[in-house]
């Protein structure tokens, strides 16, 4: 059986990965789209896939404390409209687990003001600054380019957080 480049499982009320048939294509599989389900699970078992560069986890129930495993493959995630409420911890976890993420998508989270819960361009200044300085090589955050100039500013105005960078690789992969 030839393996498949893109699989999806959108809007199938899942409310578990199906590891099986996912992993089936392990060996060619580079983009996920897993969006619109009930997911709350860690994703863990999708590390085992070495070729994905996208993951679109939209519309689901991940929170800020949801465990990826390392995948370096991976260029872009999509994780709009999720239960993400806490900004830093969220962050912490994309920047440590796909070190070559050049897209992030979040829009239409519970930890900051956005175009979908009232807040307006001022509003959400401060947390897409805050996304830029912690993730150095975004090169689109949710809907828009990350420009030259605002990657500096947002260098500026926040310290890139380095809690994790003494850690073993072992507790990286966890």
């Amino acid at each position: 059986m030839l393996g498949l480049r893109c699989l999806s499982f959108a809007y199938q009320d899942l409310e578990e990965i199906p590891y099986i048939s996912i992993l089936q294509h392990q060996d060619t599989l580079e983009v996920l789209d897993l969006s619109y389900n009930l997911l709350e699970e860690s994703p863990a078992l999708l590390g085992e896939l070495e070729k994905l560069t996208t993951l679109i986890l939209d519309c689901n129930n991940y929170t800020s404390h949801v465990k990826f495993p390392f995948m370096p493959s991976v260029t872009t995630v999509w994780i709009n409209k999720n239960k993400i409420k806490n900004l830093p911890t969220f962050v912490e976890e994309v920047r440590r687990k796909f070190p070559n993420i050049r897209i992030l998508s979040m829009m239409n989270k519970l930890c900051s003001p956005n175009y979908f819960n009232g807040g307006c361009l001022f509003s959400c200044l401060p947390h897409r600054q805050y996304v830029i300085s912690q993730i150095p090589g975004l090169e689109v955050l949710d809907d828009k380019e990350v420009l030259e100039e605002e990657r500096i500013e947002a260098q500026n105005v926040y310290k890139l957080q380095r809690s994790s960078v003494f850690k073993k690789k072992k507790d990286i992969r966890k």
